[in-house]
């Protein structure tokens, strides 16, 4: 099936290409469209892809839809996700035209998670072109919010028979075999003093998905004249200990704040740069704004700040297997009348998610913060004498001839919690940088045909 795979690399490269030039990030409902237009035209590309590739095709309401070959009482399934996060800012190459600059396909989804969307089709391709025979069916299966609610997913596994096997290639080689819990809570406090003092901040905002570390945040103040001074010594001093993120422009009494950060995926925080906690941390040093929201700033900057493992929101959890509790504050909205914080937590597998509510209840008790839970999602774990890890790990080993490397857990979110006997599978290669939700993220040419022989192996291996 290699060969097979080399000799259609062009239209394996085309075809990633073409899914990345369509901006499919989630937007408001259409008909037929319950994600916006965006997901929905990237699930009729691959659809059709799959029908010119001679495989059976079925759109599911626009929720979800599926390529499937074969026959069989069992089925192999393969769940990918065709919808992206946000661009973000400051790219070098544009983030929705899929160029390619030495050897690297650039875009929003290349990796995360287009370009393996587009492998696991070319790899039922290599398959169905070998002539061989399989006693299952394989069903690759297109989701479309799974970087928002998965509701999709579970809309269509409502309306669709389950899988007996499978994967997702969405996280890690050699094999994923557990994943973080996943909380996501909404902090909220309304103002009940008005305003005061010299510097009144009208509005904060910033971030623009809760799974995504965010790059930009803004603030207006209301300044009284002759506070420009004190503000522009505090910009230059906060500058300079901070690297230039920080830009201010003055518009008769009110002056813009923009401050720049550096996007990664949520359960990484440590690979970004939070703009919402820097921003945060230069209007608490500003010292100057004694209301209801000063006391919001400050309670923020004492409990979160910079951290991004949630010691000092008393959620500072960690275990043996899957590491430290990881917190990432993924959008703010703030004006007058109120602030809204939304966090996204990454939790170890033996922590119990009442631990980590109950933590933060507890650090916040007497503040006026409220604490909403909008999301969960508990932790997975598979044994690694579990038969699809080792199937999986088997099948790595045998197209890499890397033996030495073993399973591993991740704070990534996958479609493996959608199904049973379902875990994460590639594409990010032992030592490669994890691009998802970064700017400039990119998929290497060499790896995507790698991963599209390493998946129709795979895919062989456990439909035969």
């Amino acid at each position: 099936m290699e060969k097979i795979v080399d000799r259609f690399q062009d239209s394996l490269i085309q075809s990633t290409q073409d899914l990345i030039r369509i901006k499919s990030v989630q937007g408001n409902p259409e008909p037929g469209m319950p994600f916006g237009r965006g997901p929905y035209l990237a699930l009729m590309y691959v659809l059709a892809l799959a029908d010119r590739f001679g495989f059976t095709t079925k759109n599911v309401d626009g929720y979800a839809g599926h390529a499937e070959y074969g026959h069989g009482k069992e089925t192999v399934g393969v769940l990918v996700h065709v919808d992206v996060v946000p661009g973000g800012e400051d790219w070098i190459f544009p983030a929705f035209a899929g160029e390619i600059h030495d050897g690297r396909i650039y875009g929003r989804g290349a990796v995360d998670d287009k370009g393996p969307a587009v492998a696991a089709l070319y790899a039922l391709k290599a398959i169905k072109e070998s002539g061989i025979k399989s006693s299952k069916k394989i069903r690759i299966v297109f989701g479309t919010d799974e970087e928002t609610s998965f509701a999709g997913m579970k809309y269509y596994l409502s309306k669709e028979p389950a899988f007996d096997i499978g994967f997702t290639p969405d996280g890690n080689f050699p094999v994923i075999n557990g994943e973080k819990g996943i909380l996501v809570l909404k902090l909220k406090k309304q103002f009940a003093r008005p305003m005061s003092g010299n510097i009144k901040i009208k509005s904060i905002k910033g971030g623009e998905a809760v799974n995504q570390v965010p790059d930009l945040c803004t603030a207006v103040l209301e300044v009284v004249a002759g506070q420009e001074v004190l503000i522009n010594e505090r910009v230059e001093e906060f500058n300079k200990k901070f690297g230039n993120c920080l830009k201010s422009e003055q518009n008769g009494k009110e002056i813009v704040f923009v401050m720049k950060g550096e996007s990664s995926h949520a359960s990484m925080p440590e690979d970004g740069i939070n703009a919402i906690s820097l921003l945060m941390l230069f209007l608490n040093e500003l010292g100057v704004i004694r209301d209801d929201l000063g006391d919001f700033i400050r309670i923020y900057h004492e409990k979160i700040g910079l951290e991004h493992h949630g010691e000092s929101i008393c959620c500072g959890f960690r275990d043996a297997l899957s590491g430290k509790l990881t917190l990432n504050v993924g959008i703010i909205d703030c004006n007058t009348q109120g602030v809204a914080v939304t966090v996204d937590i990454r939790y170890p597998i033996t922590t119990k998610v009442d631990q980590v509510r109950d933590g933060i209840w507890h650090a916040l008790e007497g503040t006026g913060i409220t604490v909403e839970q909008t999301d969960h999602d508990p932790p997975i774990y598979f044994p690694e004498e579990h038969f699809l890890v080792r199937k999986l790990l088997h099948a790595y080993a045998e197209a890499t001839n890397d033996h030495q490397s073993g399973p591993m857990i991740i704070g990534g979110g996958t479609y493996a919690r959608a199904a049973k006997n379902m875990i994460a599978f590639g594409p990010v290669f032992p030592g490669e940088k994890e691009l998802a939700h970064q700017k400039n993220e990119f998929i290497s040419i060499d790896n995507l045909v790698k991963i599209t022989k390493i998946y129709a192996a795979s895919l062989w291996e456990l439909a035969k």
